[in-house]
């Protein structure tokens, strides 16, 4: 590799080079990214044939009617039967992946519109969530995959919305009688939207909205709430409540919705969708990602116009991404994430059956388990939320272990051309070559700051 935009295509855009990949984009490295900008991208093989995640719900929900130990059985059966397998089959995709650019917005939309298996009853079902939600959407409209995950049963799940009530809904009112509380309504969700998945936390709303917005998505909930009776079938999917909505006219953002049951809901999202702090707060997180951790602000504006003049059209913000002056003119601002530093790791060495302890132990060292994100807000995006001494000690053990696994054939000079090229400093080439093994010049490669970078 020796062009310095062609680092730029594969580490930046992509998710590290995987052997030959340097000379696939070296003619054009800019069409190389925009060419895997699709209107529906094809589910990776590796993904194919899992359940749904309505399939693991309804099990879940059916076991938790008979009983809890019925529910702990059927989650341990099904983690062990599908969610590290399915955990895995992502980790090869993204390994294997000819579309790299696409994979890479799998893992900026899902973390976006984070759930997390910090909430155990959705755990199993989150691989599906992503799948459903965020795989057909990366290039669409924001605000379909807005509402995609809103109305998400895996969503309405991990926070609370399922079982939020109108307090002057008919369930609402009978809770109230029977409890003499003062609450029924459960804000999460809609905090979280208007917080973390549109306008941001100085969009412009208040509390007085959220308010209004999670009455109106009371009764958004799914069919595993309800009916005890066996006869009941759970389908694991989203069902409006009507006995627990909050009836009436709802105002947010100085704009009334008149009563509309579920709809109600979903066009407050299209208009959040479309709103100039939400075209703001994407623009930040999306510059922040490509471009640097304090995202200029003219590439910010850049990127918000063309959210706003496209009405969210995700393909044209992608190329509008590639467009940019700022993301080509630092080969290196940004530290890879736990999770990216293990799959470029693979990619780089051509690891195309990786094993657990290849891919889930270190990740488990490192504290970056798939679908395990502490919050709502998802894992940082920052320098400093990767790179603390303890994390980059963590990263140069597991570094060592794993290149002392690589077979002997893997040349050091063409991994170093292949990973670093353009970027390699002085440093860096002299360690490798004053390494003396093969397995440890790889190590020093790994290790460096260089590839620690992206």
């Amino acid at each position: 590799m020796q062009q310095l935009e062609t680092f730029i295509a594969l580490n930046r855009f992509g998710l590290g080079p995987a052997p030959g990949e340097a000379a696939i984009a070296a003619p054009d490295p800019r069409g190389w990214i925009a060419d895997q900008i699709t209107p529906a991208p094809r589910l990776p093989a590796t993904l194919r044939g899992f359940r749904s995640s309505a399939a693991i719900f309804a099990e879940v929900y059916a076991a938790r009617r008979i009983g809890p130990s019925d529910e702990t059985t059927a989650m341990a059966k099904d983690r062990r039967k599908t969610l590290a397998r399915e955990i895995m089959a992502r980790a090869q995709a993204m390994i294997d992946t000819p579309t790299p650019f696409a994979e890479r917005m799998v893992l900026f939309w899902s973390n976006h519109f984070t759930v997390s298996g910090t909430k155990g009853i959705i755990r199993n079902s989150i691989p599906g969530y992503e799948r459903e939600v965020v795989r057909p959407h990366i290039f669409g409209r924001f605000a379909d995959m807005l509402r995609a995950a809103s109305r998400h049963p895996v969503m309405l799940t991990y926070l609370d919305n399922h079982v939020s009530l109108g307090e002057n809904s008919r369930v609402g009112k009978r809770r109230l009688n029977r409890t003499g509380g003062t609450k029924t309504l459960n804000e999460n969700l809609a905090r979280e939207i208007l917080e973390l998945h549109t306008l941001g936390v100085n969009g412009g709303y208040d509390q007085a909205d959220v308010i209004e917005l999670s009455k109106a998505l009371t009764g958004w909930s799914h069919d595993g709430v309800g009916s005890k009776k066996a006869s009941y079938t759970i389908q694991g999917r989203f069902k409006f409540r009507p006995a627990f909505h909050e009836p009436g006219p709802k105002t947010v953002l100085g704009k009334t919705y008149g009563e509309a049951g579920a709809d109600e809901g979903a066009r407050i999202l299209d208009d959040l969708a479309r709103h100039p702090s939400t075209a703001r707060f994407i623009a930040t997180k999306l510059v922040r990602h490509f471009v640097a951790d304090t995202p200029p602000a003219e590439a910010v504006d850049s990127i918000a116009r063309v959210f706003l003049d496209t009405d969210g059209d995700l393909a044209q913000v992608s190329r509008a991404l590639i467009a940019l002056p700022q993301v080509w003119a630092n080969p290196l601002p940004k530290v890879k994430t736990h999770y990216e530093l293990v799959i470029s790791t693979h990619r780089l060495t051509g690891n195309r059956d990786a094993k657990p302890r290849d891919l889930l132990q270190p990740l488990r060292e490192f504290g970056q388990i798939p679908f395990a994100a502490p919050s709502p807000a998802g894992w940082g995006d920052s320098a400093a939320d990767w790179l603390a001494p303890e994390a980059l000690m963590r990263r140069i053990e597991w570094i060592r272990r794993y290149a002392s696994t690589l077979p002997t054939t893997l040349d050091p000079t063409l991994v170093l051309e292949d990973a670093l090229g353009p970027v390699a400093s002085s440093e860096t080439r002299t360690w490798v070559a004053r390494a003396p093994s093969g397995d440890e010049a790889i190590a020093m490669i790994l290790a460096s700051p260089e590839f620690q970078r992206r």
